[in-house]
């Protein structure tokens, strides 16, 4: 981390994730200058977490403490002022939060946030302001009835979809907030406000409650989309008056604030410190990538992640379409797929004796289009698409039971990353000769990321896989660079703080984030990657189809 002058701005970024507390604080040139954290499990043992959550007898129900993560902010503050932060250099701050869990504030609670003692921890005061102590998180899958009634409520699921960019999901806040009303009727005739876990956090920096903004409130089941307001047809089917328990939406480029004088006295924040409206953790990991027009980004972790800028967004039944947190006039879609690393990691014990090394060989020895052979590697049942099993094709598309280990290495990486393509094109994505792909590739302990211009970024340590990058490159038809961005969540948000203070003189976002390090090329297409994978991708999607009638239950 570099040293800044002793008395340059400061902007922090703060990551509320499921396992712990991130923050990284950067200046006015970009320069990370201070980064830390708390582990909920280790660092705040008291509370019993396993993995920064409690997962309830019926394994459907996933809940964390809200006053773990309100605790977690008094340890990490206390850790910053420990290693020398000036809090009074910090102009800005922003940050996010997990999508989807939501946090439900008791009748009073707004006079106790406006009214804080600076002698005390946050967690002492704010103790008794929950009229749920334990918040849903996005790990909950207990609302199927919840989903299935707000469905009907809105036409259909492809209605739903079109509505709030995403059929219903159980995860999703509105029906969390909906069962809850349902189960747990004076609990939720106890609370005056309800926030996401991000507009939470921003309300404890903010001492009174913080807007939810556009992109977060995406991922709600309860927003439209396209006017950026609650739709109607959604919050009737939720629960009455909700409106007034979630508050207007704002743009996720909206400065909320000063800091709450608690912070001033407490802490030493200037009075002039703003704090700029917080947002999920996937559009702040937007800002850190600093995904553009035409870019996609994919996180290649236990399971992976796709995330698109688009103009023009098709809300489907499989991913989700998001306000953009960057531009309000454009949107972001995610795409999520179960299977990921841990598949990646079978294959390589099965066919390559363990050994990464003769995983790649494998790639290397193998042609583009594999000589036909396709694979579909569901381990787990998949969520993009909904399918299960192994599923394996034969050059004439006959199905196969066994391919030879080589072969079997390529089937896998090509068949990953034609899914991966497939489902963008679908949702809006178009690979163009103007098009950026950018891509957040997460192996094991190694990170990769991947940015702009027709390009692939990818991040990485030691064991970063160019051969894997290789056949990215060439399935997406697109070069593939290198680029150091660790805590992406946590440094969009410091970003985000910046812009939001730059905003009214500087429009752009990326105007604001020119200086960050640039890329270095590691990889170019193939000069027939495009013949050979815009002819495989048909067969794949002609393929999936089939993998997908003979799965169905």
């Amino acid at each position: 981390m570099m040293a800044a002058a002793r008395d340059s701005p400061l902007f922090l970024g703060f990551d509320f994730s499921t396992q712990q507390l991130k923050v990284v604080a950067i200046d006015e040139n970009l320069n990370v200058v201070h980064q830390n954290n708390v582990q909920f499990d280790s660092e705040l043992p008291e509370f019993r977490t396993q993995g920064g959550v409690h997962i309830h007898a019926d394994r459907l129900t996933v809940t964390s403490p809200v006053l773990m993560w309100v605790k977690a902010l008094d340890l990490l503050l206390d850790k910053m002022k420990g290693a020398g932060l000036a809090y009074s250099r910090v102009r800005a701050l922003s940050g996010s939060g997990q999508q989807h869990g939501s946090v439900f504030w008791r009748r009073g609670a707004s006079e106790t946030l406006k009214d804080l003692d600076p002698d005390q921890d946050l967690h002492q005061l704010l103790q008794d302001s929950f009229s749920v102590s334990h918040s849903p998180v996005w790990m909950d899958s207990s609302s199927r009835q919840q989903c299935e009634e707000l469905q009907t409520a809105a036409g259909g699921a492809g209605s739903l979809a079109e509505i709030t960019g995403s059929r219903a999901y159980e995860r999703f806040t509105g029906n969390q907030i909906s069962k809850l009303r349902q189960t747990r009727p004076e609990e939720f005739k106890n609370t005056e406000r309800i926030s996401l876990v991000s507009s939470f956090a921003a309300s404890l920096f903010l001492g009174d409650y913080a807007s939810i903004d556009y992109s977060d409130g995406s991922g709600m089941n309860l927003l439209d989309i396209r006017t950026r307001n609650w739709s109607e047809i959604c919050l009737d089917a939720t629960a009455p008056h909700l409106d007034r328990l979630l508050g207007a939406p704002v743009p996720s480029t909206s400065v909320l604030g000063p800091v709450s004088s608690y912070f001033v006295q407490r802490y030493g924040f200037s009075e002039s410190c703003r704090v700029v409206a917080f947002t999920g953790d996937n559009p702040a990991s937007l800002a850190g990538m600093r995904l553009q027009q035409g870019d996609v980004a994919v996180s290649l972790g236990t399971s992976d992640t796709v995330f698109l800028w688009i103009q023009q967004p098709r809300p489907a039944l499989e991913g989700h379409v998001f306000c953009n947190p960057l531009d309000w006039r454009a949107f972001m879609a995610l795409l999520c797929f179960k299977n990921g690393s841990l598949t990646r990691e079978r294959i390589r014990n099965e066919s390559a004796g363990g050994s990464w090394e003769l995983f790649s060989g494998a790639l290397r020895d193998t042609p583009l289009g594999n000589n036909g052979h396709i694979g579909f590697y569901f381990d787990s049942m998949e969520i993009t698409p909904p399918a299960v099993g192994v599923h394996l094709f034969d050059p004439d598309d006959n199905q196969v039971s066994s391919l030879s280990p080589q072969v079997e290495v390529r089937a896998l990486v090509e068949g990953q990353f034609l899914s991966r393509r497939l489902h963008a094109e679908r949702l809006g994505y178009s690979i163009s000769e103007t098009s950026v792909l950018l891509l957040l590739l997460i192996f094991s302990s190694c990170l990769y990321s991947i940015i702009p211009g027709t390009r692939v970024l990818a991040t990485g340590g030691a064991s970063a896989n160019k051969d894997i990058l290789q056949v990215l490159c060439d399935v997406f038809n697109a070069p593939v660079y290198t680029i150091d961005l660790l805590n992406s969540a946590s440094l969009g948000s410091a970003y985000r703080a910046l812009h939001g203070m730059m905003s009214e003189s500087v429009a752009s976002f990326f105007d604001v984030v020119k200086k960050a390090p640039e890329a270095q090329l590691v990889a170019t297409p193939h000069p027939a990657a495009q013949q050979v994978y815009d002819q495989m991708l048909k067969r794949y999607a002609r393929l999936e189809e089939r993998v997908l009638q003979e799965t169905r239950p």
